[in-house]
């Protein structure tokens, strides 16, 4: 079966989005000084004070929505399990960074925090989504 157009656009695009991600995990892990200015002292501590199964976990996140994007692209039904993992280390984190964590995401960077750190669940959750859908109509395997 020939790849559908909206295939390399929506695959083109998560792994835009999924290498944006990597780049912030890769950064915040190496306390790289350029990147970290973006924040304040507060912020800067609260990502140096996660524990090392949350680091793992979004470790885990961040990386297996990079492979899962590029799995996309290459038609590969592994796609899906790649993404699901991915979701779930997502969720895994969020919970930790919104109901685990003291302070919380969301007294650290204010409300907006909240607002993408949902938007980054639904995009993960459509990428397994769309992943799944593909895989049962054959155009990926």
């Amino acid at each position: 079966m020939r790849a559908p157009l909206h295939l390399w656009i929506i695959g083109g695009l998560t792994l835009f989005w999924n290498l944006v991600g990597a780049a912030d995990y890769t950064f915040t892990q190496m306390n790289a000084a350029f990147y970290m200015a973006q924040f304040t002292q507060e912020q800067a501590a609260w990502f140096r004070s996660f524990p090392s199964w949350v680091e793992g976990s979004w470790a885990v996140a961040v990386w297996f929505s990079v492979l899962g994007s590029l799995l996309l692209l290459l038609r590969r039904g592994a796609a899906v399990a790649v993404f699901a993992v991915s979701f779930a280390a997502m969720v895994i984190t969020g919970i930790h960074n919104f109901f685990v964590m003291s302070p919380t995401l969301d007294k650290v960077s204010g409300e907006g925090a909240i607002a993408f750190s949902l938007a980054i669940l639904m995009i993960g959750l459509c990428e397994w989504l769309y992943a799944r859908r593909l895989r049962q109509l054959g155009v990926i395997g």
